[in-house]
Formats: C-alpha cells, sequence, structure tokens
C-alpha cells in the first residue's frame, strides 16, 4: 500500500512537470529519477507549485502552513536547485524549473555526496538516451525549439559577419550577461559515470544571468568575470565544441559546449533532423568540389553527422571522393570550416531567418500553443491568475500572427481571448 501511495505522489508531480510546454512523459526511469531527487514530501509539495513564479507567500497559501515553514522549504528545495530562486519586486520570488534546460542537468552540474550520481546518472541515460520519448518531445515537436546553435566567430569572414546579429553571438552572451558561472557538464558527467564519456573537457557549461546567479549562490557554479568567460568559450571553439544556447534573444540563461557523443540536443539533431529539433544559424557551409581532396577531416568533425563522402566521379582519378552536404543536418555551426586544410569550405546565408523569440516568456508561449497547452499558461494552478499575470500572458499572445493567434483562441476557448484577438485584428 506504501509502494501506491508513493507512486501516486510522483505520478502527481510527473503531472505537474507536464503542465509546462518541456515536460517529462511518464516512464518508470523518470518516476526512480524524482524519487533520488525529491523526498515523497517535497514531491507532494512541488506537484502543487504554479507554473510562474511565486513566493513564499503564494506557496504558504497553497501549502496552508504558515508563510515561515514555506519558505524554509523553498529555501531547501533552492540550494539544491529543484528550485531557481531570486530577488524580485516582491521579494524573493521561487520557480520551478523544467526537467531540461533545468533542474536535471542542475543535479549533476557539481560533484555531490548528497545524492547517488551514479545511479542517478545511469537512469537519465535510461531514459534520455535509450529510451526517445522524452527526447522526442522535447526536441521533435513543433517549430519552436528549447535551443539554438550559435556559428563559431572565428570562421566567419568580413562579408559574413555583417549578417550576424549581436543576439546571435555567443561571445555577446558572455559581454552582456549580469551574471556569468561555469560548472561541470552534465552530459559529460552523466556520461563519466556509465563508462561512455568522450576527453572533452568537463568543466566549461555556462549559465548567465538569472540562472547563473541562482546557481553561483547555492554553491553549483562558480562565478567567472567577461575575461575567463570568453577564453573558455575560445577553448570550447578550439576543442570543435558546439556553442548550443537558449532559445532566445534576452536573457540566455545558458551556452552549452557540446559534442556530438555526448549532449542530449545534439544527439536529437541526428535521429530526429527531420524536425529541425535545434534551431540553426543563418549559414550552411558551401563546398568548392574542385578544391576539396577528400581527406574527410570535415566528415569526421562534423557533429551532426551532416557531411559525408562521396565519389567524385573524376575518371581520372576514381577512388577520389569530395564532401556532400545534408542541409537538413546541417547546424551551420562552423566546425567544418575550421577542420577543413584545403579552404574547400566556406559559409554562406541559408536564407530567411527563423523567427528567435524574444524572452524566456515569449518561448513559453509559442511552445506551448505548437504543443497544445497554452491553457495551463493561461490558468495556471488550475485558478484564474491576478488580472495582472492574465494581461501579461495575453499581451504576449496577441503579438503573435494572426495565425498563430487563432490557434491560441482555438486552444484556450476563451470568449474574452477571442474578444481581445478580434479586437487587436
Amino acid at each position: 500500500m506504501a509502494h501506491h501511495r508513493s507512486r501516486s505522489v510522483y505520478d502527481r508531480l510527473t503531472e505537474r512537470l507536464n503542465r509546462f510546454p518541456q515536460g517529462a512523459p511518464p516512464a518508470e526511469s523518470l518516476f526512480r529519477i524524482l524519487r533520488i531527487l525529491f523526498s515523497e514530501r517535497e514531491a507532494a509539495l512541488v506537484a502543487v507549485l504554479p507554473i510562474r513564479p511565486f513566493t513564499a507567500s503564494r506557496a504558504a497559501g497553497i501549502w496552508k502552513v504558515p508563510e515561515s515553514e514555506a519558505r524554509r522549504t523553498l529555501d531547501e528545495l533552492a540550494s539544491r536547485a529543484l528550485l531557481v530562486d531570486w530577488q524580485g519586486p516582491q521579494g524573493t520570488e521561487y520557480v520551478l524549473p523544467p526537467p531540461m534546460a533545468g533542474f536535471f542537468e542542475f543535479s549533476l552540474m557539481r560533484v555531490r555526496t548528497d545524492i547517488d550520481q551514479k545511479a542517478l546518472a545511469e537512469l537519465f541515460y535510461q531514459y534520455l538516451n535509450v529510451e526517445e520519448d522524452f527526447v522526442r518531445a522535447l526536441f521533435a515537436q513543433g517549430e519552436t525549439q528549447l535551443g539554438r546553435a550559435f556559428v563559431q566567430e572565428a570562421v566567419l569572414t568580413d562579408e559574413n559577419a555583417l549578417h550576424v546579429l549581436d543576439f546571435e553571438r555567443a561571445s555577446e552572451v558572455v559581454r552582456t550577461a549580469s551574471h556569468r558561472a561555469i560548472s561541470l557538464c552534465y552530459c559529460r558527467h552523466k556520461m563519466e559515470h556509465v563508462g561512455r564519456a568522450c576527453d572533452a573537457p568537463q568543466d566549461i557549461c555556462m549559465t548567465f544571468n538569472a540562472s547563473a546567479s541562482a546557481l553561483i549562490r547555492h554553491g553549483h557554479a562558480r562565478e567567472v568575470d567577461v575575461v575567463e568567460g570568453l577564453e573558455l568559450l575560445h577553448q570550447a571553439q578550439e576543442r570543435d565544441l558546439v556553442q548550443f544556447g537558449e532559445n532566445v534573444r534576452e536573457g540566455v540563461n545558458f551556452v552549452c559546449n557540446c559534442c556530438g557523443c555526448c549532449c542530449e540536443a545534439l544527439v536529437a539533431a541526428r535521429r530526429f533532423a527531420a524536425a529541425h529539433p535545434v534551431q540553426t544559424t543563418h549559414f550552411l557551409p558551401v563546398i568548392d568540389a574542385e578544391a576539396c581532396t577528400g581527406c574527410e577531416r570535415c566528415v569526421r568533425k562534423c557533429p551532426v553527422e551532416a557531411l559525408s563522402a562521396v565519389s567524385a566521379n573524376d575518371p581520372q582519378r576514381p577512388k577520389r571522393t569530395v564532401a556532400r552536404l545534408d542541409t537538413d543536418r546541417c547546424l551551420g555551426c562552423g566546425v567544418c570550416i575550421r577542420a577543413c586544410r584545403e579552404e574547400a569550405l566556406t559559409l554562406a546565408e541559408r536564407g530567411p531567418r527563423r523567427l528567435t523569440p524574444l524572452n524566456g516568456a515569449h518561448r513559453a508561449v509559442l511552445m506551448a500553443l505548437e504543443r497544445g497547452n497554452l491553457q495551463d499558461l493561461v490558468f495556471d494552478n488550475r485558478l484564474l491568475w491576478s488580472h495582472r499575470a492574465m494581461a501579461a500572458f495575453l499581451g504576449a499572445i496577441l503579438k503573435l500572427p494572426p495565425v498563430k493567434r487563432l490557434a491560441a483562441t482555438e486552444q484556450v476557448r476563451s470568449r474574452y481571448l477571442e474578444a481581445l484577438v478580434r479586437r487587436v485584428a
């Protein structure tokens, strides 16, 4: 009987996680992950927390406990990076981050003794690398993606550089962030525990702004200045790692330095290439077939297997090969450009830019709209929002293109929202 009670608590927590666009499909491995990270009491409490940021006072009202007790519980969860906390206009505010990018990664971003990290890593490997439901749901549904690739700035020509906007430069993210933090790479740390890690550096995972501030404050990451941040970014590019960052224009909270063997995002880019699971850069490599010697260095370096070697159809040299690009797979990261010694690869513009959401709230609305759970954002905690919160989200919805606004009204089925959309139109 106790097992069934325990399971139902974690089932409720799973349901709560899946009210956010970046959810976690139910599975036995997920249940076991949550049991390591949350006690039964914590799971029951977190399962009823709002999606949007909240204060200790609001949590106390939901939990029906004194505010001082709610604050102690919230601070304990934040100290273990299960919640993110910061100073807002109403004092300390909290939010439950999604599993990814969120508390899954935070659990392995430093060496810890309070949890069994080896057991956790093995479960993460099962849930994310062996089973496909989570990765498919996270990366292969909808047009708006969690993350985007950054082009390696060192391989840009002067002409290319003119077409790269500030928010498309990883270096600009480092320079303009309010806080910068470095921690262990979750992906390679996980793979180390299961005996599959590559030799790429681990102490190179980058978080910024509010997320960095919380991780630094609770000892999960170390603070760095702009100079060290840029140097680590340079080191990552020298090791042919791909910069994979949060898919927003403002307030980027993470930039991962990814290898093709360990990183879940790049694994998804190979598995589900047709769904475009990673928002690409504005560039594609162009191959000069005459200059290409068929050395295949670019083929080996490409982290998503977008390049292959094919026959050059050269009657004088029948064994000669040249590189061929699969544009559907290509991230436009520029790693292959650095690898080519013959200067047979150059970057050219890919075509019209895909929409990059303004910030996390804009992305959440778009992802929820595309994934069919926009109503959970509007009617958070199964209760009507305050007029201020409702206005903020509806304002974001009303800035969407007309077709998406129509889809929003269809999902929420709110006469109030429909009237607002019609008024704007």
